[in-house]
């Protein structure tokens, strides 16, 4: 198989943080600065994408995108950058660009854009960008290739298939969902099942955390605003519901949007317009909307926290999660997917759970859901080194933990029988893990491993299995990044203490590693 090259013509801060998720995925990324050095790099490889920045210097993606027109033959070429406008947009596309995004980039973005397997490479010129292709791609994440196509949904519990069946019922419609439950049980990504099985599937699926920004900014990021609408407000900017025109917009965590708001969103609601922060002119919104919260928002309502009205209009299909404790007969099944998934991640073979280790997962409550479970799946890969999985491989007293090199602490290795991974047809849909995906998974971030390990002292790939010591250090470094230092945040998700993790940053240090 012919290898996959992307090109990027960008400042190389921009874009190396891209560059071990399309390493995983098999494709090679390949940096180049300027019209020179991008033509020079065409002349000896074909790249089945390119993604430019508009600007860097004097460099301008106006130039390549002239150069692709007159040769004809030419790579899809993406124009991006970290800030741009609507008629910016138009240009670019108009020039023959593939697509307009804002930074950053993702690993997620640049797979929906990539030729899959079978269909043609890049040819002809890129005059004639698809109608999906022709809106700017700000926060955007591209359409699935159909439903059940990337991802699948992992489970056969009644309550479960319940949800599954009801979503598919109201997909293809424009009523607005409210899907509920807790943390961890995968509401995102049921909507982005409802967005790949509506009418809307092509278009675009825009989220937004209502909590992750204060009331002002929340509403520029939600309406936009126009230039001088605010200080620092230099340009015209679209806001979410304009990048989502004619696809699907969620809104996470519905329940934190200030009062004020709410009434604003209300209005798009019920008359499908809105304003821009600072702006006179009236747009018109052809979004379907989706929320989600894990609170109870009919308590909200008695509580006055939120609009009753507002309520009343998002709830009109109610999609209710089960948590995972709720699903025991699908436990084994995702353990199973994760395990596999984080096995090839890692270049492991396929590896078996003994059978205490699949009744204390069956009988734990798992109050972090389905994002717990993964987690915990991939440490206990990593500590399994290859061996079947066991009850010591979980780390439950990270404070002591267990001498792994002998063998896990005496366990017996008596083997759980082999679990199938449920996902028929009945319960396939375009998502991520509330349920998982069934390909390559939307949620795995740089930092694993390639095939064959690490060497331990020059972080070089090797055939042979990584020491405890280098797993151990490799995992911390990389919930260290997941929480971008976060070191509470990041002990959680190891399941150790916070003092034990300073503990080994201080080894790390004594090293001469780098700690973020």
């Amino acid at each position: 198989m012919p290898e996959k090259t992307i090109l990027f013509v960008a400042q190389a801060q921009a874009v190396t943080a891209l560059f071990q998720s399309l390493k995983e995925a098999g494709v090679t990324g390949a940096i180049a600065d300027s019209l020179s050095g991008a033509l020079a790099f065409l002349k000896k490889t074909k790249p089945i994408l390119i993604f430019s920045q508009a600007k860097i210097g004097i460099y301008s993606a106006d130039s390549l995108l002239a150069k692709a027109r007159e040769a004809g033959d030419f790579p899809p070429t993406v124009v991006f950058t970290d800030r741009g406008s609507a008629a910016e947009a138009q240009r670019y596309l108009e020039l023959g660009a593939k697509d307009y995004w804002l930074e950053p980039l993702s690993w997620e973005k640049i797979q929906a854009v990539m030729p899959r397997e079978g269909e043609p490479g890049p040819a002809g010129p890129p005059g004639e960008a698809a109608p999906a292709a022709r809106r700017v791609q700000a926060g955007v994440t591209g359409h699935s290739d159909a439903p059940g196509g990337r991802f699948a949904i992992i489970g056969d519990h009644p309550a479960i298939r319940r949800v599954l069946a009801l979503a598919r019922q109201v997909a293809k419609s424009r009523a607005t969902v409210l899907i509920s439950g807790e943390s961890g049980t995968g509401k995102e990504m049921f909507a982005r099942f409802l967005h790949a099985h509506s009418d809307r599937a092509q278009g675009p699926f825009v989220a937004i955390n209502c909590a992750a920004l204060p009331e002002h900014l929340l509403e520029s990021e939600l309406f936009g605003h126009e230039k001088g609408a605010f200080t620092g407000a230099i340009a015209r900017k679209m806001g979410k519901f304009e990048l989502a025109q004619g696809g699907t917009i969620l809104l996470d965590e519905i329940s934190e949007m200030d009062l004020g708001l709410q009434a604003k969103l209300l209005r798009v609601l019920q008359e499908g317009e809105f304003d821009r922060v600072g702006g006179t002119e009236t747009v018109r919104a052809d979004v379907r909307v989706l929320a989600t919260t894990n609170r109870r928002l009919e308590e909200y309502v008695e509580e006055a926290k939120f609009r009753q009205d507002l309520y009343y209009r998002l709830n009109v299909i109610p999609l209710k999660l089960p948590p995972l404790r709720e699903r025991g007969q699908d436990i084994p099944g995702l353990a199973a997917y994760f395990a596999e998934k984080y096995c090839r991640a890692y270049g492991l073979d396929k590896i078996r759970f003994t059978a205490e280790a699949m009744d204390w997962l069956t009988a734990y409550d798992w109050p972090g859901n389905v994002r717990e479970l993964q987690n915990l799946m991939e440490r206990a890969v990593l500590l399994a080194g290859g061996g079947a999985i066991k009850k010591a491989h979980f780390l439950l007293d990270a404070d002591n933990w267990p001498d792994l090199e002998s063998g896990g602490g005496g366990e017996e290795e008596t083997l759980a029988p082999e679990t199938p991974i449920p996902t028929d047809a009945a319960a396939v849909a375009a998502s991520g893990a509330p349920g998982v995906p069934a390909g390559e998974a939307s949620d795995a971030e740089g930092g694993l491993v390639p095939p064959g390990g690490f060497s331990a002292l020059a972080g070089e790939p090797t055939g042979d299995i990584e020491t405890l010591d280098v797993m151990e250090r490799r995992m911390i470094m990389k919930s260290l990044d997941k929480t971008e230092g976060n070191r509470t945040q990041a002990a959680q998700l190891l399941g150790i203490s916070v003092r034990t993790l300073r503990n080994k940053l201080n080894e790390y240090r004594k090293l001469g590693m780098d700690i973020p």
